[in-house]
Formats: C-alpha cells, structure tokens, sequence
C-alpha cells in the first residue's frame, strides 16, 4: 500500500463519520491503522477482547473498543518527512488561567502538608483556535515524534483525539509484562547530561515505588532497572524501566486496576489525590491520562531468523500481546478550536509558579510544531 493510498482511506472514514485509529509505535517504521466498519460504540467489558482500547481517566466510564473483528486492518512501512502548511493560531495566555492555576497549586501544596496525600497531579487545558487538516496534523505528529507513540482516534458518537506520548502504561507478550514509572519534567537544551532537583528525584521514586509495591503480589520475578534521563520531544524526563511475569491467575484487567490511574497522572495515594483533582481541577479531563493501544493481539513470532514464510515455520510461535499507553501529550479536536491538555505532578517541595511554567514547556511542545 502506497502512503497515498493509506491516508486518502484515513480521510474518507473521517469524511463519512466513521471510527478509526490510526498509530505508530516508538522507533518503527510500521503505521497501521483499524477502520470500523461502522458507527457503533463498542465496550471493553473484561478485556479478554481483542482490538484498539480507547480509556478515560476516571475509571468509572467506560473503555471503548474497535473490536478487532469489526474493523478493517491497513499498514504502511514509510519514514513520514516533515510537512509545513497548516497551522494553530496561538493565542495569548489568559491572565486568568494562570492565577487559577498557581492557586490550585497552592490549594493541593496546603493539604500535602496537611497529610492528605504525598502527591497530587495537576492539570489544565489551553484552548487554540484550529486552522488544519487533521491528516496533516497527523503526520506533522508523525514526523517529528520518531520515539514517541503517536496516534490519530475518532469516533463520531465520542470525539477526535491525537497525541505523542512518551509513556507506556503496560506492555504484555505471552505472560511477560512491561511497564515503566515516568516523572520529572525539565526543558531539553541539547544534551541529557543534566542536574536533577530533589523535588524531581521524590517524585520520580514515589512512582517507582508505587508501581513495585502494587504489582508485588500480582508478579513474579519483578526487575526494576536504573533511572536514566530521556528525551521526548523538546522535554526531558526521569525513567525507569520495571518487568515481571505474570501470575497465571492474573489477567489483563487485574493489571490495568492495579496501574491506573498511574501516580505519574494522578498521584499518591490514588484514591485520595483522584478524589482532589475530580473536585478541584474544574474540568473534566476526559481521555487526557486515561490509556490507550492494542489488547490481546496475535503476534507471529518465528525462531529461526533464516525461514522467510513464518507460516511454514515449524519453529514459530503465536502469542497474545497487549501494548497499552499513557494518554500524554496528547489534544481533541472539536468545533474548529484544538483542546491541547497539559499537567505537572504536585509534591510538598512544588513552587506554583515553576509548576505553571512547567506546563507552560509543555504546551510549547504541541505549539511549536503545530
């Protein structure tokens, strides 16, 4: 399929209203991209289902799902170049929104030190007006978020939503299990040997220690490896990679329960920093921070690299594989202006107003490229 040919499908499903996602995964080449075959919602109910999730952040709504058996599946191996026409028309902040920020800040710092909660994350959604094609939108994405999963998801009855986000949620073959903890946020200034403050180091080590001390019972064989710095567009972050092995009496979902909403978007504990955002962050943040990818998928693998028909491969062996992500970085569409979500996490050692000006670095990061 030539790359012409794949977008001008992705056009005409979003031309005739009808649901699509289309994905890249970090450092491949691979686009693929499922088109229902019609305007139905569809629920995950267990997530024994196989097919393209789409999940909001508070876990009482439901998960949607472009069942796999009612989509059309289309690829494209293509290096996509940068595209420079279409554009956002970028607005001045408003005054307004910055106090309402700092003072949400100051509100969640108060009850930190109240013991409330150790950590709160904290968002806000800046409003542009939208002047593009949303395939061209894509592939700017697409260009210029080589290590990123960039997607493009709509749905008639729900809403159009693209993003480039740095962070898996959970990553599942077979019975071996992936995931990471993400925090800190430091602008990029051409080199990742930096300096981390201690503000960035507790929280990075209170995600890490959240993810370990709830998957433990769950798992078997856990790792967690060294905290490096990484580059995600033109922002940096602290990570650290963790795998297991899943217990056989643990599924997908019980997982998933145990994960989202992740200390990296919501804080610690959850129930009690999710309970603050939902009362006092004055907007819903609909999919923002909720996840999203591909559940229960079948994934040929051959073992001897020198057999080209994996089909015929004696030595090949199918699995299950499930790659859920973080909806980060990530904007909606609607009404001719662009929702662009962004966020910070909130310890007692928070400053408001680096807190704005960290969120601030962020909106640059959809900005600048669009």
């Amino acid at each position: 399929m030539t790359a012409s040919d794949f977008f001008n499908q992705l056009s005409t499903q979003l031309s005739t209203k009808l649901p699509f996602v289309a994905y890249r995964k970090p450092n491949s080449l691979e686009i693929k991209a499922l088109l229902q075959k019609d305007a139905n919602l569809h629920y995950a109910k267990d997530f024994e289902e196989s097919g393209f999730v789409f999940s909001p952040f508070d876990s009482i709504s439901k998960t949607i799902l472009f069942p796999l058996n009612q989509c059309h599946s289309i690829s494209l191996v293509e290096n996509i170049e940068n595209i420079d026409n279409g554009n956002i028309t970028v607005d001045n902040i408003e005054i307004n929104a910055k106090q309402n920020h700092i003072a949400l800040v100051q509100n969640a710092i108060y009850e930190i030190e109240s013991g409330s909660f150790k950590k709160v994350v904290l968002s806000r959604v800046q409003i542009q007006n939208f002047d593009n094609e949303i395939i061209v939108l894509f592939k700017k994405l697409l260009a210029n978020y080589k290590t990123a999963m960039v997607y493009c998801w709509y749905h008639p009855k729900v809403g159009l939503w693209l993003g480039a986000t740095p962070e898996t949620l959970l990553q599942v073959e077979g019975n071996r299990f992936k995931t990471m903890s993400l925090a800190g946020t430091q602008s990029y200034t051409n080199t990742t040997e930096v300096v981390w403050k201690p503000k960035e180091l507790e929280e990075q080590q209170l995600v890490t220690d959240f993810i370990v001390n709830s998957l433990n019972s769950s798992v078997s064989s856990l790792k967690v490896g060294q905290t490096e710095t990484v580059k995600a567009g033109k922002l940096l972050h602290l990570k650290t990679k963790i795998s297991a092995v899943l217990k056989p009496e643990n599924g997908l979902l019980s997982v998933i329960n145990i994960l989202h909403p992740t200390p990296a978007v919501c804080g610690l504990p959850k129930e009690a920093a999710k309970d603050f955002i939902l009362k006092n962050e004055g907007y819903n943040r609909e999919f923002y921070t909720g996840f999203f990818g591909e559940i229960n998928v079948k994934q040929t693998k051959s073992r001897n690299t020198n057999r080209r028909n994996v089909e015929n491969n004696a030595y090949a062996s199918v699995k299950s594989v499930s790659h859920l992500f973080v909806n980060l970085r990530c904007l909606q569409i609607k009404d001719n202006q662009a929702y662009i979500y962004v966020g910070g996490g909130i310890t007692k050692d928070s400053v408001p107003e680096q807190e704005w000006e960290e969120t601030v670095a962020k909106t640059k990061t959809v900005k600048n490229l669009l």
